[in-house]
């Protein structure tokens, strides 16, 4: 047993309190990483310059399990590489080429945020904790593990028809 004639007390200097308290927060940084702290909160400054496109009377039509894209109105589609966020239906289109288009989830797998998207280099980024995936929905980048679900589509003419069912 510690008597009290055993025990030292003291006072410690300013100087050795700040460095206590820094080497302190060093030391739970290094142990879990910055990222820790960082990765998961909402008010992330996005990364990219691709934001969600337009919407409103854009040729997307959402009736029931249904969406259908009138492509001569519906110009963010046009081109290999454009794409479109359907709010509305939670869904991603891409046009992948060769008059093929690919429908996602908007909804990520991660923490479910749903309208906050970039698409670049055949690559969509859910901006709100920066989950990579590629056009078909496979993972390419976490902290995702899950891919996005995908719908069929279907091209007939200057329509393309997306089956939530």
């Amino acid at each position: 047993m510690i008597s009290l004639e055993d025990i030292q007390t003291g006072n410690l200097s300013s100087e050795r309190r700040e460095f206590l308290r820094k080497s302190g927060a060093f030391a739970i940084m290094s142990m879990f990483g910055v990222s820790f702290f960082t990765s998961c909160s909402e008010d992330e400054t996005p990364s990219g310059n691709n934001t969600n496109p337009p919407s409103g009377s854009s040729g997307i039509t959402v009736n029931g399990n249904q969406i259908t894209v009138d492509l001569d109105v519906a110009t963010a589609l046009a081109n290999t590489g454009g794409w479109a966020l359907v709010s509305q239906a939670k869904v991603l289109i891409v046009n992948v080429g060769s008059s093929r288009f690919n429908a996602l989830t908007s909804i990520c797998t991660h923490s479910g945020c749903d309208n906050n998207w970039a698409f670049g280099s055949n690559v969509f980024t859910c901006r709100c904790h920066n989950s990579r995936f590629s056009t078909d929905g496979s993972v390419l980048s976490g902290p995702a593990l899950q891919p996005l679900r995908s719908y069929q589509t279907e091209v007939n003419g200057r329509i393309l028809t997306v089956d939530l069912g």
